[in-house]
């Protein structure tokens, strides 16, 4: 039996294009799938290796469409030629039946790999040369002194015998920020 996966990282994303090479090529069965590509788990995708059986094939547009970093797909690989379940690459024509397509998906993974941790790379420079300027200042902060549901939060903590929980459920703080937020009353940094 033959497979196909699409998928996309985004619900306002298309599957058309994928599930138009999937049906050319012949597979039998398409999977779609919406959910990120860095998601260690993808449900439908999961199915479908639980599935899949000797000798059936596993058919994807692109290596991205698997995963994002190489030991996920390496793994993912391995995985397959354990259970004898082939897999192919339709955008770089890869096949796993083969040596050739074996090592060439060795060679692509690690270049995915490279690709994703120089694009890490160029963002921490980024970051850094914008802090050096002056200009970096970090994520915007939700639970800023003029928060209601935290200055509620604080009152609460200072008038009743209610958790934290209790507390975090009341007003909508979140725990972590509410921690964060008792650490700084107790150093005075407030």
């Amino acid at each position: 039996m033959i497979y196909g996966y699409a998928r996309v990282s985004t619900q306002d994303q298309n599957l058309d294009s994928q599930i138009d090479q999937l049906t050319k090529y012949g597979v039998d069965e398409i999977v779609k799938e919406k959910i990120s590509g860095v998601s260690k788990q993808k449900p439908q995708l999961d199915e479908l290796l639980t599935k899949m059986s000797t000798d059936d094939t596993l058919v994807v547009t692109r290596m991205d469409r698997l995963g994002r970093n190489t030991v996920q797909l390496l793994q993912l690989v391995e995985q397959l030629r354990e259970r004898n379940i082939h897999f192919v690459i339709l955008n770089l024509g890869i096949d796993t039946r083969t040596p050739t397509g074996k090592f060439f998906l060795t060679v692509i993974a690690a270049f995915s790999e490279l690709d994703r941790e120089m694009i890490k790379e160029k963002q921490r420079s980024g970051i850094k040369l914008a802090k050096q300027k002056g200009k970096y200042r970090g994520r915007v902060k939700k639970y800023t002194d003029k928060h209601p549901g935290m200055n509620h939060a604080i009152e609460l903590r200072n008038s009743t015998d209610k958790t934290v929980k209790e507390i975090c459920a009341i007003t909508g703080v979140s725990q972590a920020a509410f921690y964060r937020k008792l650490k700084e009353i107790e150093k005075g940094t407030l």
